[in-house]
């Protein structure tokens, strides 16, 4: 009698294996929703999921945006790019073009080399925070924690918001995993002591 169990669960097992093993087969269908992947083109993490019916990600918000291409473009060069498509809840502070023109020379293109990921990735944490703050929720002096272990402070002044005394969030954008504050400048960490 064992081993006519034994033989039904190796035959079951096989049958499972066969069934679902080997191909590669997933294509995207983005008026159903549904999602396949070929073997010639697969989708990179969260950001590459196709959905053109559900609210836009933080990601999303971001590459919709022209005023967001150097942004964009330092995430994917820190490789932070399913990092902000993932669930969250976060509330991103996204500066400008114009924010990371402002800048010295140079700054921006000398971060994007491969040898100061880790300064990069630093200063794009230090524009996170887990969590979603809504504007009613930010007070005057307030210290918020960032992803990269730093705190910016908030200031309230006739209803405008202030980061770290001297950056003007301008906009906000409510995405499906957070918030976006568009911000004036770009926020540098405090030095490390």
């Amino acid at each position: 009698m064992k081993t006519v169990n034994l033989f039904v669960i190796v035959c079951v097992l096989f049958l499972l294996i066969s069934g679902c093993g080997g191909s590669e087969e997933y294509t995207e269908n983005t008026t159903s929703g549904t999602a396949t992947m070929g073997t010639e083109e697969k989708l990179g993490g969260q950001s590459g999921v196709q959905d053109n019916d559900s609210e836009k990600d933080i990601v999303k918000v971001a590459v919709g945006s022209k005023d967001h291409t150097t942004l964009v473009t330092a995430l994917q060069a820190a490789e932070y790019v399913d990092a902000l498509a993932n669930a969250g809840p976060f509330t991103v502070f996204a500066p400008t073009n114009d924010a990371f023109g402002k800048l010295p020379k140079g700054t921006v293109e000398g971060l994007l080399a491969k040898d100061k990921k880790g300064d990069l990735r630093n200063i794009l944490e230090y524009h996170v925070s887990i969590g979603v703050y809504k504007e009613d929720m930010l007070q005057d002096g307030q210290q918020l924690g960032q992803a990269n272990g730093d705190n910016i402070k908030i200031t309230k002044k006739d209803g405008k918001i202030v980061i770290n005394d001297n950056i003007n969030v301008i906009a906000t954008v409510k995405a499906s995993n957070g918030l976006v504050y568009v911000i004036d400048g770009v926020l540098l960490p405090p030095a490390k002591k």
